[in-house]
């Protein structure tokens, strides 16, 4: 694969959160020594410098809850001065007037707020914290302002069945985005895989209900809607390619390709504290390991789809978890020898209970 430059970076500012999402992507010790000591401000304001330098555009302010940061206006100044675009990712619960006007202030571009549900009762019990009337005045709050507004919501069995109703909550809420994000199995998915892992046939008539709601409303709501990767037969480009276009920085500084990279044994992950953002992107282990088509093992090195520089092999992370080896066929593919084991998991024993993010990892994970 060309050397590219990257377009985004995904700055997790903190991993602490107010809400307990079942499939949060944090990592399940995010109480742990390694991620407590999280970047100071001047840390965070030269990496935005470099990533501008390196050829970023689009900054994503993330985390857990960036909004628990003191500092998140002083970092939209300096994402503003640097030159990117820059988007706040949050529940919405701490989206104050005064914290958004100062925000506004400060060059924040674009808001995106996360709901679990469109229904409160769903909604509270999914996130594990009575957070909807805030999201809801956050979301009505985002638009008084005049910010670009983005709803979120990750889909899973227990709420992909309400998805004609957040499509219209979305439309009532002026969104100009809808994010329909199914759920990724990392992170503290994997735990909760089994009360996660929705039906064909619910993911068929959400399908059928996102595609009347286009027809019905036109361009003034895009709608992104993708299939699980548990229920394709080919994987996706993640993250448009390993350490292709994208970068995230960990609220501890330490740089990665995807948020879940941290999982894979033995990949050696540089940190803004000790390197330049041009060299982690250009020379690091962590960037280099499965970049291109180099690594690739059989039958992705000869695939006879010619799907080498399509997908790029597919997940690295979902890979090893599935088959204990990094750099194997993503499973998704059904030419993977492992494809039985997505296959499975779409028939698993389900259960309603969830295993709430906290910071403690659970002692039987």
């Amino acid at each position: 694969m060309p050397q590219r430059r990257p377009l985004t970076l995904v700055a997790e500012l903190s991993y602490q959160c107010p809400l307990h999402c079942p499939y949060c992507s944090n990592p399940l010790d995010i109480g742990g020594e390694t991620h407590r000591a999280e970047l100071a401000t001047g840390h965070w304001i030269r990496t935005f410098r470099e990533a501008r330098r390196l050829g970023v555009l689009q900054l994503a302010l993330t985390g857990g809850e960036p909004m628990l940061r003191r500092d998140l206006v002083q970092l939209c100044a300096a994402a503003r001065d640097a030159g990117l675009y820059s988007s706040l990712i949050t529940a919405g619960t701490l989206f104050t007037r005064e914290r958004a006007e100062a925000l506004k202030s400060a060059g924040l571009d674009h808001v995106q707020i996360s709901l679990q549900s469109p229904n409160a009762e769903d909604n509270d019990r999914i996130a594990g914290n009575r957070s909807f009337a805030k999201k809801i005045a956050a979301a009505r709050l985002a638009k008084e302002l005049d910010f670009p507004l983005t709803i979120n919501c990750v889909l899973h069995r227990q709420n992909l069945d309400r998805i004609a109703e957040l499509l219209d909550l979305a439309l009532e809420l002026g969104a100009q985005r809808l994010e329909l994000a199914n759920t990724q199995y990392y992170g503290w998915a994997v735990p909760n895989q089994e009360a996660l892992m929705p039906s064909w046939e619910q993911l068929r008539r959400g399908e059928e209900a996102v595609q009347r709601f286009r027809e019905r409303v036109g361009p003034k709501v895009d709608v992104l809607w993708v299939l699980p990767d548990f229920y394709e037969e080919l994987p996706k480009p993640c993250m448009g390619g390993w350490g292709a276009t994208a970068m995230v920085v960990a609220p501890n500084g330490d740089v990665l390709p995807c948020q879940a990279a941290s999982t894979i044994p033995g990949l050696q992950l540089a940190n803004v504290r000790e390197h330049p953002l041009d060299w982690i992107w250009n020379e690091s282990d962590a960037f280099a390991r499965f970049r291109g088509t180099d690594w690739m093992q059989e039958p992705c090195r000869t695939c006879p789809l010619g799907r080498q520089e399509v997908d790029w092999g597919g997940c690295r992370c979902q890979a090893l978890r599935l088959t204990g080896d990094a750099a194997a066929a993503d499973p998704v593919c059904r030419l993977s020898p492992h494809h039985d084991r997505v296959v499975s998991a779409r028939e698993s024993a389900q259960t309603d209970r969830f295993l709430h993010r906290t910071t403690k990892r659970p002692a039987h994970l």
